[in-house]
């Protein structure tokens, strides 16, 4: 079967990573290779030692999508829930994708920054305005949002399972379920 790199994009806490591993069981349960490339396992164990600022997180999408693309180029499909913040660091791994052929989607999860802000799963939101954190997403950090993903998803209107079920039905549509 093809293989594939679905980024999900989107504010910290938007869902990006629920809605992978969710969307991740459905297609295993189908028989598909799958696997997630969670943006905080990459920096624990491919990225360690990179900070915020910006050229380190352009090195980290830069190797998040070397390593979906040589995935997905061996019929897996990588879900990639990474924030990947600058449009131009994404435009680099869609253009290396497209150079080998390989097929890229982008997903935008575009919950607003005041529903993530109450979701906060890993309490940021509460220490930047605490003061404690500086740079996040979306707040004191800048996030350019896809001008013109392949699907956008408003997480905040729909279940986790229909947000999932969009993207399948997206992979679905482009033969690549």
């Amino acid at each position: 079967m093809t293989g594939a790199t679905v980024w999900l994009t989107g504010l910290p806490s938007a869902g990006k990573t629920t809605i992978a591993y969710e969307l991740a069981r459905t297609l295993r349960e189908r028989g598909r290779a799958v696997e997630v490339l969670d943006g905080d396992e990459i920096r624990e164990f491919l990225s360690a030692g990179l900070g915020f600022g910006r050229a380190d997180r352009d090195t980290n999408v830069q190797r998040v999508g070397f390593v979906a693309e040589l995935l997905a180029r061996n019929g897996v499909l990588a879900l990639v829930p990474v924030i990947a913040p600058f449009a131009d660091s994404r435009e680099a791994v869609r253009k290396r994708h497209q150079a080998g052929g390989t097929p890229y989607l982008e997903v935008h999860v575009a919950t607003p920054v005041e529903v993530c802000s109450v979701r906060d799963v890993k309490g940021l939101y509460a220490k930047q305005a605490a003061g404690e954190l500086s740079g996040l997403t979306g707040v004191d950090d800048p996030y350019e949002e896809p001008e013109s993903p392949d699907l956008r998803i408003e997480s905040q209107d729909q279940t986790v399972q229909e947000s999932a079920a969009a993207v399948h039905a997206l992979l679905t549509e482009r033969g690549l379920a």
